[in-house]
């Protein structure tokens, strides 16, 4: 009896050989697909889930199989679809002409430095942002759903219900961007137009990915959106064009990428700031309990296995141990140039910079992952942000400069700190968010974290081949000798002319000054609302609504409508909690359908080396898909939610 006992209480086995060789193989292969796609349409794809499905489908082989091992795998392929977001810098250095190629171990060592980094810093926001805290995190929660049901396909009949409703609403959603990717159906539609001496858009992809992202984080999340997206299209737009004149798509476009983003980096900046205060908090008292439950191991004492993270000595030491990697980084890449005029003040200045905001980033980074999703988060708002505070401590020391060869060996240097700090950006995250799932699912928080490692290795070893291929295949736009196949690689290009505009003298920092404006006009408005007891308007929210194209974030909202109108249906039913999960199964089945098919079209197209490989028709059948588009996506998800509820009864 007692050695049925020990048998049962046994703990599931998480870091298993089979799973870190499973987790490193798709984490090659999601990278080199994130990779290409993201310099090509500037998106890459989430693939925490589309990583859980394929590992089930695999280790479903092996009768021990369970899913914390499962877990595991898509912690570990996780860091593939971060990661890879450090094309949105590397290639600026290719842009303005310093690098010709991706120096391959430079490049290793550039994402793998900043993603321990990454690691490490949010060790300690975990107790902060994901046990202590009511953050969403819809991706993770997503995560955890297709684990639950996975493991549970031969259970009981809820179970089951819950496994038909998420293989319906991922068939639904592969099936309509099938449909899109074939041009039978638009994949998105915009309409610019004037008004008066001023013009403006509207525009949105018929994602339903956005739909589940909206349903899972809910209408406050989804109205400080749609009030941000109000405030650029409604407000700024009109402003920023008036008495611009020009063919109307290229003064709309022109004015949001060079002005309104601008702005919207402003209020993400100040909600940033004003979001670490308010978490500040929690987040010292998380690194107090993790130093007190390593005091207590050392005791003797026996933490829960969901409570045990990486001992904070270990964290410590790895943050260490990054420093010495990471000076010789600077100091080779800025041999022969201006920095070394001033090599140990300058060097040692940029890695304290690269220290406090990449714990000022791992931070909100962590908080905009657990609000919205680590897909839909405005990194390259962060990045922008990092860029600009790099350059402005070299203009601080340097000062403005005629000469142009040591203004581009100062922006070069700028772009090389920021991609170090945008490594730690991208990791951090992802990380809460994959903590999350582990949460979920009853996971060991050290061996996620250890894992995350292995995916952020796995990744940098990848990364610098599959660039300099590219690089070599096709080149960037906006690159010296660029070829008529030249990758667009747009935020690279915003990125690297921030710099050029910061130590040029030239950048237009009213631009930046009115969306901290706006951000704290935001935030008086947000705390208002919350002493009067009503819905709250996140001001991250608001600051992403302004800085992300229309298209990425017009359906947020409807898909939070969606989900609270489903949320009152499911509240009144003979199994409320029964049909609210039910509900947030079908939302995560509209993520995971969506994030497969990235996977597999971004296989295509980089093997057939087209934009659309899968297309049916030409430019001539555009009206009727435009047309055929919101109709098929309305009535497909009022199908699926008729059918869902149908089942939840």
């Amino acid at each position: 009896m007692q050695a049925s006992t020990t048998q049962a209480a046994r703990p599931l086995a998480e870091l298993t050989i089979r799973g870190i060789i499973l987790g490193g193989l798709i984490t090659v292969l999601f990278t080199a697909a994130n990779v290409y796609l993201g310099l090509k349409v500037g998106l890459t794809f989430a693939t925490s889930i589309p990583a859980a499905v394929i590992s089930m489908a695999i280790l479903r082989f092996f009768k021990d199989a369970n899913i914390l091992e499962n877990n595991i795998v898509q912690t570990i392929a996780s860091a593939a679809g971060t990661l890879a977001a450090i094309i949105f810098v590397l290639p600026g250095l290719i842009l303005v002409g310093w690098w010709t190629g991706f120096p391959y171990w430079t490049t290793v060592a550039v994402c793998a430095v900043g993603g321990i980094l990454g690691v490490m810093f949010s060790v300690p926001l975990r107790r902060a942002l994901v046990t202590g805290s009511d953050l969403p995190y819809p991706e993770g929660v997503a995560a955890a759903e297709v684990l639950k049901v996975g493991a549970a396909a031969d259970g009981d009949e809820e179970n089951a219900k819950g496994l038909r409703v998420i293989i319906l609403s991922s068939v639904v959603s592969a099936g309509f961007a099938l449909l899109a990717a074939m041009k039978l159906v638009a994949g998105e539609a915009a309409k610019n137009f004037r008004i008066g001496s001023s013009a403006t858009g509207v525009s949105t992809s018929f994602s339903m990915a956005l739909i589940g992202v909206g349903h899972l984080v809910g209408l406050s999340v989804g109205a400080a959106m749609l009030f941000g997206m109000l405030i650029s299209w409604a407000g700024l737009m009109p402003y920023l064009t008036h008495g611009v004149t020009g063919e109307v798509d290229a003064v709309v476009g022109t004015a949001f990428r060079l002005k309104a983003r601008f702005i919207g980096a402003g209020t993400i900046g100040v909600a940033a700031i004003w979001t670490l205060l308010k978490i500040l908090g929690p987040i010292i008292g998380g690194i107090r309990s993790a130093m007190a439950a390593s005091r207590a191991r050392q005791d003797g004492s026996i933490l829960e296995l969901t409570e045990r993270d990486l001992p904070i000595g270990i964290v410590g030491l790895s943050i260490l141990a990054t420093l010495p990697p990471m000076a010789w980084l600077l100091w080779s890449f800025s041999a022969g140039g201006p920095v070394h005029e001033h090599a140990f003040a300058v060097i040692a200045g940029t890695i304290l910079y690269i220290l406090v905001i990449g714990i000022v980033i791992a931070a909100v980074c962590g908080y905009m992952a657990g609000l919205i999703g680590a897909s839909n988060s405005p990194v390259s708002g962060v990045g922008i942000l990092a860029v600009l505070g790099a350059s402005l401590l070299l203009v601080a020391i340097y000062g403005h400069s005629t000469d142009l060869a040591r203004t581009n060996a100062l922006i070069a240097y700028a772009l090389f700190t920021t991609a170090i700090v945008f490594s730690v950006a991208t990791i951090s995250n992802d990380n809460l968010q994959d903590l999350k799932t582990g949460q979920l699912v009853g996971a060991t928080p050290w061996k996620q974290q250890f894992a995350l490692v292995l995916g952020v290795i796995f990744g940098s070893l990848v990364i610098p081949s599959v660039l300099d291929l590219l690089n070599t295949a096709f080149t960037f736009q906006g690159a010296p000798n660029a070829k008529d196949t030249a990758l667009a690689a747009p935020q690279a290009a915003l990125i690297s002319s921030l710099a050029k505009g910061v130590l040029g003298g030239d950048l237009d920092w009213r631009l930046i000054g009115v969306g901290a404006g706006i951000g704290v006009l935001v935030i008086a408005l947000d705390e208002a609302l919350g002493r009067a007891g009503k819905m709250r308007l996140p001001p991250l929210g608001v600051g992403m609504g302004i800085y992300l194209p229309m298209a990425l974030t017009l359906l947020i909202p409807v898909g939070a409508v969606i989900g609270h109108f489903y949320d009152k249906w499911a509240r009144r039913s003979a199994n409320p909690a029964f049909a609210e999960r039910m509900g947030v199964l079908a939302a995560t089945g509209l993520i995971v359908g969506e994030s497969l098919f990235g996977v597999a079209f971004a296989g295509i197209v980089g093997a057939s080396g087209k934009d659309a490989p899968l297309a049916l028709v030409g430019t001539g059948f555009e009206t009727i898909a435009t047309v055929a588009a919101p109709v098929a996506f309305a009535g497909l998800i009022w199908l699926l939610y008729s059918r869902t509820r149908s089942m939840a009864r």
